[in-house]
């Protein structure tokens, strides 16, 4: 079964829509998104958040630089958003050109305004791992979009922890972007799983066996073969064929041996953007 990701990203936007709507009576509700260089794909999903900001009537503000600044310049413009009183969250287009890659970027940012939880200690989860946890949650509590869809990892521990308890989950990939974040919200929901990479020794053996598979890795990984009927595949890489954007998988070669699986676009990606935007307002919550 195809897992509509849309539906689910439409929902959560509708109650974030509804807060944001709340905060707009005291103050403007404002995201800093900086982008570096001129890449078409990251020009592309910039734009997808400006969209989603406008719809959910938050501020966005663009800052591209189109050329790479070298690392003090860049952390003192990272400083000046900082220190705007008006700007509630701050985000970072990745990947960074490499004299500019490094965890210790997001330094520069407040935990408080640091809404992608990239940060040691961050108080909030990063919206990617949120969403595969949604996708999780929806399959395994009766494909149902209500409030009750919504993630909030210190009351929902324990239910991941029953419907979990006997599933061998395999995630692709340790990237910034994508394995390494929702590594880190498995790890704080207490979910037992095998981090799959490319230094992994015979990564096959540990697929076919698995029930569900998290792949992140921006490459057609996935084949029939390395899969047992019913798994769950829930993909969060990205490539091109064609012009056209896919996922670590062909969908087709995998539909029938899948109980669920998200699609290439329109899967977790919306939600992903959903929770970064409930995360920017429960930020300008903690700040108002």
């Amino acid at each position: 079964m195809k897992i509509d990701g849309k539906r689910i990203s439409l929902f959560i936007e509708k109650q974030v829509k509804k807060e944001a709507r709340q905060l707009k009576k005291k103050t403007k509700t404002l995201l800093s998104c900086f982008l570096v260089g001129i890449s078409a794909d990251q020009i592309s999903f910039v734009k997808i958040k400006s969209k989603v900001a406008k719809k959910l009537g938050l501020e966005y503000k663009l800052i591209h630089l189109k050329t790479f600044p070298n690392f003090i310049v860049f952390a003192n413009m990272i400083k000046d958003e900082v220190n705007n009183p008006n700007v509630n969250g701050i985000i970072i287009q990745q990947p960074l050109p490499a004299q500019l890659s490094t965890d210790s970027i997001y330094d520069y940012i407040p935990v408080v305004k640091e809404i992608e939880g990239h940060r040691k200690k961050s108080i909030f989860y990063p919206p990617i791992g949120l969403a595969v946890m949604t996708v999780i949650k929806y399959i395994f509590s009766g494909k149902k979009i209500d409030k009750r869809l919504f993630v909030n990892l210190n009351k929902d521990r324990s239910f991941f922890k029953k419907i979990l308890k006997n599933k061998k989950i395999v995630l692709l990939g340790r990237g910034m972007t994508g394995g390494k974040p929702i590594g880190h919200v498995l790890q704080e929901a207490k979910i037992n799983y095998i981090n799959v990479n490319s230094q992994t020794i015979n990564p096959e053996e540990y697929l076919k066996t698995a029930d569900i598979i998290i792949t992140a890795v921006g490459k057609k990984i996935i084949e029939p073969s390395m899969l047992k009927p019913g798994v769950v595949l829930i993909n969060v890489g990205l490539r091109k064929e064609n012009g056209k954007l896919k996922g670590d998988y062909d969908e087709n070669e995998i539909k029938d041996i899948a109980s669920y699986y998200t699609p290439t676009p329109g899967g977790v990606g919306p939600i992903d953007v959903a929770y970064l935007y409930k995360n920017l307002v429960d930020a300008a919550k903690l700040q108002k």
